[in-house]
């Protein structure tokens, strides 16, 4: 992995709370979050006495690194939103400078939380589709903005592969959006579901709160 081809992108708890539907009772279980990032998330979570890891191939490197990269491709990113102004739900943000400003706040909890979360092992360097962890160790597994939304660089056995070992380690996961980063709803969705189902999980699409690509307000849930 080389981090010049990484465009780091944290969220905060708030969000994660409307992506992934989550009660209190969710909060309260071993948590897993794949493909965290600079979010803000588990340290947020952490600070409120939650249980919560991070894995994501991006915390092999240091903080300063981490937070060069951000900056580096603040702009750019933030210039696709404008340009793209239409293609978004403007009701969580009012515009995109707006959207920056939170994203980077995000980004400072995390690395204020880092150093200390990676010497208690909450941020792990570890990649899909092959973890190292126990089977069954975590209770719920939020996978956010990875699955489903790289299908165009991510191969469907690669997505078929990960989330049969998401499931390995956790009794539930929950993978938000669905949508391609053209907005487009992932081709692999319905095959994947399918796989699911003949090998006899539950897994079903549910609506939930928070939508910023247009149509982007559902998540797969899936359980043994």
């Amino acid at each position: 992995m080389k981090l010049d081809e990484v465009v780091p992108w944290g969220r905060t708890l708030k969000e994660y709370k409307s992506m992934f539907c989550l009660s209190e009772t969710d909060l309260n279980t071993k948590i897993l979050g794949c493909g965290d990032g600079p979010a803000s998330f588990n340290a947020e979570m952490t600070e409120l006495g939650h249980s919560v890891v991070s894995i994501d191939p991006v915390y092999q490197f240091s903080a300063e690194q981490i937070e060069q990269r951000v900056r580096e491709t603040y702009e750019q990113v933030i210039s696709q939103v404008k340009q793209n102004h239409q293609n978004y739900i403007w009701k969580n943000f009012q515009d995109a400078d707006e959207l920056g400003k939170a994203r980077l706040n995000a980004m400072e909890k995390f690395l204020s939380d880092y150093e200390a979360g990676k010497a208690s092992k909450r941020y792990l360097n570890q990649s899909l589709p092959n973890l190292d962890f126990f089977n069954h160790q975590f209770e719920l597994c939020l996978c956010s903005h990875l699955l489903f939304l790289y299908s165009e660089q991510l191969s469907l056995d690669f997505h078929v592969a990960s989330i049969h070992e998401l499931l390995r380690i956790a009794s539930e996961v929950r993978i938000f959006p669905l949508l391609k980063l053209d907005g487009e709803v992932s081709p692999y969705l319905e095959l994947v579901m399918e796989d699911l189902s003949d090998k006899g999980y539950s897994a079903k699409v549910q609506a939930v709160a928070y939508e910023f690509q247009k149509d982007g307000n559902k998540m797969l849930k899936i359980s043994r």
